[in-house]
């Protein structure tokens, strides 16, 4: 008979492979900072490893009571990820700890380091890295090949979503660990729009990274094409400033506003909570956090038009493939507004479902798994710690 999680050892987990905490970009940042910090409460031991990059406190040495080790990386796209990674894990493979788990599969080609040094490791595999515009044929090679390396050294893989489980099944024969990210439920309070001139339910929101896959540019050219009234706001840009940050202001007309980066948590999540129509355009990477806060803030949601978006939507999403799709629900919007704030009270439903406390059990009971079981791979292929989760959005039955 299987032991409480309290009344056994805590154990010493490793967080890797992101940006570290606090969480200030996407979602892999929003999963370590959100689990992270409930296995700190339960005893567990944490270390999260983090980028010294632009804007972080590196002299922050504990937050939340997760330990932080700060390590610094590469200043290119191409390289940031994985110099960063490198570095960690040669830092754990010196400090061991009971159970890693590595964030994003394009970190791959550490794993074995890690192998070496018998620190039984999950990979959280993301999206299809591989699809982003951002990457030439070289890069796209690249992410393909971490894919098949994630699969053969890893002790296990965490999916996000139903339809990255599938992909990894169809392509590689491998099973992995359904658990989503939590869904926070957002109180539909708005003292804080005046700041930025706006009335409760008067705006169409974005808010997304600004890269080709997130279909920025669509959203914005359908709604200037529409005979939308009010105001699209538009949250979020580029790391890189790259050139599609001018494709996507250039297609813009006075009616849309960019407000860049929101680290204010509280004004975004206003922001969410009184928007008229959130637009999620994001396509590759599997269950989006932007998303799940949106149904949490009960934002009715017009997304593009993907599995992982349906997965999480269901009936209570509009979708859209193409500008004139857009176009159409924008107008839709602001000539139904009661209909369209009745989909948000059936996403918010939704987002129930999505809880960080049960997520974190995913995790515990995924670490617990691999530091008992600590099945490990041979003759290249690798062997499950345990059966993957049902569909249960947390990944726990």
């Amino acid at each position: 008979m299987s032991t409480p999680f309290e009344k056994r050892r805590p154990l010493r987990i490793a967080l890797m492979g992101t940006r570290g905490v606090p969480a200030r970009y996407g979602g892999f940042e929003t999963c370590v900072d959100e689990v992270g910090r409930r296995l700190a409460a339960r005893g567990y031991e944490v270390v999260v490893y983090c980028r010294n990059t632009t804007g972080a406190d590196t002299s922050l040495r504990e937050y939340a009571g997760m330990r932080l080790v700060h390590l610094p990386a590469m200043r290119r796209r191409s390289l940031e990820t994985l110099s960063h990674s490198g570095l960690s894990a040669a830092h754990l493979a010196a400090h061991r700890v009971d159970a890693a788990v590595v964030f994003n599969a394009a970190n791959a080609p550490w794993l074995p380091l890690l192998r070496a040094a018998r620190i039984p490791v999950a990979t959280h595999v993301d999206g299809l890295e591989w699809k982003r515009a951002k990457w030439g044929p070289g890069g796209k090679k690249y992410y393909r090949l971490a894919e098949s390396m994630a699969v053969r050294w890893s002790d296990a893989l965490i999916a996000d979503a139903a339809g990255i489980q599938d992909y990894y099944a169809e392509q590689f024969g491998a099973d992995t660990r359904l658990i989503s990210y939590g869904a926070p439920i957002i109180e539909r309070r708005h003292g804080r729009l005046a700041e930025l001139g706006l009335e409760p339910g008067r705006y169409h929101l974005v808010v997304a990274r600004f890269e080709p896959e997130n279909h920025v540019h669509l959203i914005v050219e359908g709604y200037v094409a529409s005979g939308a009234q009010l105001p699209l706001i538009v949250v979020g840009g580029s790391p890189y400033g790259d050139e599609y940050t001018r494709q996507v202001r250039d297609r813009a007309d006075g009616r849309v506003r960019f407000l860049g980066g929101v680290w204010d948590q509280e004004l975004l999540d206003q922001l969410y909570a009184n928007a008229l129509v959130y637009w999620h355009g994001h396509s590759v990477g599997g269950t989006n956090p932007s998303l799940l806060r949106a149904i949490g803030a009960a934002a009715p949601t017009n997304a593009f038009d993907v599995t992982f978006n349906r997965e999480v939507l269901a009936e209570a999403g509009r979708y859209f493939s193409t500008s004139a799709q857009v176009a159409e629900l924008a107008v839709d919007a602001e000539e139904l507004p009661g209909e369209t704030m009745a989909r948000g009270r059936m996403g918010q439903q939704r987002a129930v479902r999505y809880d960080w406390d049960i997520v974190t059990d995913g995790y515990e009971t995924l670490c617990r798994d691999l530091a008992e079981r600590a099945v490990r791979s041979s003759g290249g292929r690798r062997r499950p710690v345990a059966a993957a989760a049902d569909r249960d959005p947390a990944g726990v039955k």
